[in-house]
């Protein structure tokens, strides 16, 4: 399967169960491995025989502009429902993490693997 991947997005947003995070942006950060369907942009050369990671990630940067996130693991779960219903892609591995979160952590997160590698 080949995939195409988005490194270190990082988007500030509100997200957390804290006051203080709902109340003051955080930066978090993305990382994306998407599957793909077949091989034909490979052969083709062809941007609407793959997944436009401009308009991923425009799509992600939109839903954290409209949703607060209480947990990094429903942001996750809400990213790659995304993925998987608007650009059809049969397999993806989400990172999100909150950036210096703690005194004394560079970042904490969760990764989710959703669909089926091919």
């Amino acid at each position: 399967m080949d995939t195409i991947f988005i490194s270190e997005l990082r988007i500030e947003t509100r997200i957390g169960i804290y006051e203080r995070e709902k109340q003051v942006a955080q930066t978090i950060q993305l990382d994306l491995e998407i599957g793909l369907r077949g091989e034909h942009a490979a052969h083709s050369d062809r941007i609407e025989d793959t997944i436009d990671y401009a308009e991923v990630v425009a799509d992600i940067r939109k839903l954290f502009a409209e949703q607060h996130f209480a947990l990094l693991e429903h942001a996750a779960e809400s990213i790659a429902q995304l993925v998987i219903r608007d650009f059809k892609a049969p397999w993806l591995r989400i990172t999100i993490a909150k950036l210096a979160p703690l005194a004394g952590v560079r970042k904490l997160g969760v990764t989710i693997e959703r669909g089926k590698r091919q």
